[in-house]
């Protein structure tokens, strides 16, 4: 099934068998794709050619051109955590079970591969089966180095320290066995990943003074504070974890978590513990997504989904259309998020158009790497 000519109602379909199949298999997802449509219309063959009735368009449209993006492509996602110094057993603790609870669900909820996971920790007698090293800055030098080394372009890597930080009014740091790594190390170590799509978040107190020095196009930065006088004990890691193994977190309902979703469920859970225990909040987390504007976080996810086409990016060709479908896949979830807040009409339009392009782009995807493959 292939897309042609678009209709100012939705794409037009080439295979006019699609339009009671799209129907029928529409009415089971609509719930999951698209709450909220209305009862779904006939759709018509107008000229040889598939075109859907307006009431309950998206849903359809989902449908239909989801399958067309079925087999997108997916690139790796890494993981590497970093717990720091703690300072005294009940810390060193705390930070074992969040940083062993983030990869649990990076495994089981999401499929990420042990292989494509690096935890570093104070003390790898803690958990030697899953601990790779001590969380020396040579450690953290190497972890880099290697997933520089082992991470495509495109693909995802996300950074987690989890422990104490410091600011003295002029350098921050976060707290390791041996020399601290400040924002300008880290800079540095993430400059290794510059064709990757990056998500740096760093939990621990004093964390927003890393917010300005680490901030970069194509990456997300997380702090648990907004500024690097936000000394205390943060809550934000506690809450920011969890968010990867609730559901309630998952606020679009498509089974994943993303780095946008667990932000907001973290700071909305902080807020509310402070304001139950009747303290004034001293931690306000941040987000920053760069030159990249809003989307990125929330097209980032522990794990890529599994039915998923694996590109060649060493194709020039291929790495540039898989670069303009993940700037739709962007585009898609930051209208996501803003669909409360337009116009039903306006929302469906430009979802259908997006849809439609990333439906448009991924076969261009398919199509190249199948044309390459003919001639191997």
């Amino acid at each position: 099934m292939v897309v042609g000519r678009r209709s100012s109602v939705v794409g037009l379909v080439d295979d006019v068998s699609a339009c009671g199949h799209a129907e029928r298999s529409a009415a089971r997802h609509r719930r999951q794709l698209a709450p909220g449509v209305g009862p779904r219309r006939k759709c018509k063959n107008d000229g040889g050619a598939v075109r859907f009735g307006s009431a309950g368009t998206i849903a359809v449209a989902l449908f239909v051109l989801l399958q067309l993006a079925a087999s997108a492509t997916a690139q790796d996602s890494h993981l590497l955590v970093i717990t720091g110094v703690g300072g005294d057993e009940e810390h060193t603790k705390i930070f074992h079970k969040w940083a062993t609870a983030m990869i649990d669900a990076a495994k089981k909820k999401d499929g990420l591969a042990d292989g494509n996971i690096i935890y570093l920790s104070e003390k790898p007698e803690l958990d030697p089966a899953r601990i790779k090293g001590k969380s020396t800055r040579e450690n953290v030098q190497k972890a880099f180095a290697d997933l520089a080394a082992r991470a495509r372009p495109n693909d995802a890597v996300f950074v987690v320290l989890i422990g104490h930080g410091s600011f003295d009014g002029r350098q921050a740091a976060f707290s390791m066995p041996g020399p601290d790594l400040t924002p300008a190390d880290f800079a540095a170590l993430l400059g290794k990943l510059a064709t990757q799509r990056v998500a740096f978040v760093n939990t621990s107190s004093s964390s927003g003074a890393f917010l300005q020095t680490v901030a970069a196009p194509g990456r997300v930065i997380v702090t648990a504070t907004k500024t690097g006088g936000e000394r205390n004990e943060t809550r934000f890691p506690e809450f920011f974890v969890e968010a990867f193994t609730d559901d309630g977190a998952d606020r679009d309902r498509n089974g994943r978590v993303s780095i946008a979703e667990a932000f907001d469920y973290a700071k909305a859970k902080v807020t509310k513990a402070y304001e139950q225990e009747g303290h004034i909040l001293t931690e306000h987390a941040a987000l920053d997504e760069g030159a990249a504007g809003t989307g990125l976080a929330a097209s980032l996810f522990l794990a890529a989904p599994q039915n998923t086409l694996k590109a060649d990016t060493s194709d020039p060709a291929v790495r540039a259309l898989v670069n303009e479908r993940d700037s739709i896949e962007r585009e898609i979830a930051a209208l996501k998020l803003m669909k409360p807040s337009m116009d039903e009409a306006k929302y469906d339009a430009q979802m259908e158009k997006l849809l439609t392009d990333l439906a448009l782009k991924t076969k261009a995807i398919r199509d190249r790497q199948a044309k390459k493959e003919d001639h191997q």
